[in-house]
């Protein structure tokens, strides 16, 4: 059997980024390298070092749903990497067979309604490895228009991660904002380990992206829900808008994101302003993946962006 190289880059990664004096070790001796020792990981979690060991070196075996448990509680994981940490431990399990080739993403129906209900709501769904699969005319002019770009284009990790309109979009919290969709690549990524569109994008992106690499192997996972952001747009300006993540229930695999500003706050009139901008004639559509200074352009009913699972 291969090694588990996932679990192994894992425990390496979250083991020296633990801060020993915050969990009461205190060693006056220097330590050769940042983090905990093996030793001390295996005391916290109440399995033998040799044990230990065999899993960080990615050794072909299975650990039970306790001992994950166990290091996940001594490693301080939040529900995001405890569950990644048994989805990557089952990597290498016995038997494991190679996944079939994935079949297409599709929206439903009633999602597609609901996108265009949303009216001056920018909203999107997210898939498999961050793919845009579908956009209101809303969420096309406020952060680009994926369904304009090619096939390969409409993923919202390589946007952020390539496309230096997504960069001025952002300002001084792009780095948090790309962080955090890495993270969420990496979840999808140990959820579906065998899909070689992941691996082409990492790829990719390790070769274009100096921040990608760092936090790529960071091995930061994320799960991505509610939070606030700033935005800075070409036509409007600054916005704060609060973002809310929702998952349907029977496709863990698409997400439906939202932007919502506060009723009759400034960003709420900017969000309405931005609309009506749109709405001129002569906008060509939002701005494309890809064309830094792109800006935003006519509001079009909601379209599906087509993009593929396989």
């Amino acid at each position: 059997m291969e090694r588990n190289e996932g679990l192994s880059d894992f425990l390496r990664a979250r083991r020296a980024a633990m801060d020993p004096a915050s969990l009461g070790i205190h060693d006056p001796s220097p330590r050769r390298v940042p983090g905990l020792r093996r030793e001390e990981l295996a005391a916290l979690a109440g399995v033998s070092v040799d044990y230990y060991t065999r899993l960080e070196q990615g050794r072909p075996i299975t650990p039970s749903e306790s001992v994950l448990d166990a290091l996940a509680n001594a490693l301080q994981f939040d529900p995001a990497e405890r569950s990644y940490l048994h989805a990557v431990a089952r990597r290498q399990g016995p038997g494991r067979r190679r996944a079939p080739r994935a079949a297409q993403q599709k929206v439903r129906p009633g999602v597609h309604a609901l996108l265009a209900r949303l009216g001056e709501t920018p909203a999107f769904v997210l898939g498999r490895r961050t793919d845009v699969l579908a956009t209101n005319r809303m969420a096309r002019v406020l952060l680009a228009d994926f369904d304009a770009a090619p096939v390969r284009d409409r993923n919202a990790v390589r946007w952020i991660m390539l496309d230096e309109a997504a960069r001025s979009l952002f300002g001084d919290s792009w780095e948090q904002v790309a962080s955090v969709f890495v993270g969420t690549l990496r979840m999808d990524a140990a959820r579906h380990p065998d899909d070689t569109r992941t691996a082409e994008l990492v790829g990719e992106l390790s070769m274009k992206s100096e921040p990608f690499r760092r936090w790529w192997a960071g091995q930061k996972v994320v799960r991505i829900g509610h939070d606030t952001k700033v935005l800075h747009h070409p036509i409007v300006g600054e916005l704060t808008l609060r973002t809310e993540a929702l998952t349907f229930p029977d496709d863990p695999d698409q997400t439906l994101f939202t932007f919502l500003a506060d009723p009759g706050s400034a960003s709420d009139e900017a969000l309405t302003m931005l609309s009506s901008w749109a709405a001129e004639p002569g906008r060509s559509g939002g701005s494309r993946p890809g064309q830094a200074g792109s800006r935003p352009g006519r509001a079009e009913p909601f379209r599906e962006t087509g993009t593929r699972n396989d």
